[in-house]
């Protein structure tokens, strides 16, 4: 219990830190006004249509921070907050989730890797918890390690698919801040341009934490299952 407080405690203090930065960064940003007047939807639109697709629509979802790509319907999927807002959070969001658009669009190979993992580990995320509490059980009092060990290996592939996921985020915010800068139309001004850079770097930090979380919480179970087997 020592080693899981000495390893999760402060991944989760730094979480909390970095889910508070993000919130109240993307919370003053939806309330700066582009100059433009651009709304999230234009925003996408435009990026969408200077980088030759036309086959991704743009849609409307509910949720705050829901925002997201789909790349098996082709679909940008914007909170209602970045669809209708006309803020630089907004634009931000648009041209970073166009940018996973443009991604797709020229069969990025992180992005392919990511999709095609994301049915199994969709599925070992829904059974994980409970493996590894039977997990745990059984090698606490029979001794016997193979469900536990079955829960580490699917810890494992959630920590690879997090770690993959950060090239991804980083990339579709790059492609999202190139096409801003280069586009003076959207964002006017350098403060505004700073603002979005600004905004989708604390959003990367939510996946970087993500990715330490998922490899702590590795180290911790496999901790116990090698713990366990040299007994």
């Amino acid at each position: 219990m020592g080693l899981y407080f000495f390893l999760i405690i402060p991944v989760l203090i730094l979480s909390m830190f970095v889910q508070w930065r993000f919130r109240s960064k993307f919370s003053k940003y939806a309330e700066m006004q582009l100059n433009s007047g651009f709304s999230g939807k234009e925003v996408a639109e435009k990026m969408l249509h200077d980088n030759g697709i036309f086959d991704v629509k743009i849609m409307s979802t509910d949720g705050q921070l829901s925002d997201h790509y789909n790349p098996e319907e082709k679909t940008i999927n914007l909170s209602t907050d970045v669809y209708y807002g006309r803020s630089v959070a907004a634009a931000a969001v648009a041209a970073h989730e166009c940018g996973h658009a443009m991604q797709h669009a020229v069969s990025y190979s992180w992005l392919n890797l990511r999709t095609n993992m994301v049915p199994v580990v969709s599925i070992t995320s829904n059974l994980l918890q409970w493996v590894l509490i039977i997990g745990v059980f059984l090698i606490a009092f029979t001794f016997n390690p193979i469900v536990l060990a079955i829960g580490v290996a699917g810890l494992i592939l959630i920590t690879i698919f997090s770690f993959i996921t950060l090239p991804v985020e980083f990339d579709a915010s790059r492609r999202a801040l190139t096409w801003l800068k280069n586009n003076k139309g959207v964002l006017y001004t350098t403060e505004e341009h700073s603002q979005a850079k600004d905004a989708l770097w604390w959003a990367a930090m939510t996946y970087v934490i993500a990715a330490l979380g998922a490899m702590t919480n590795l180290i911790y179970y496999l901790s116990i299952l090698m713990g366990r087997n040299r007994d």
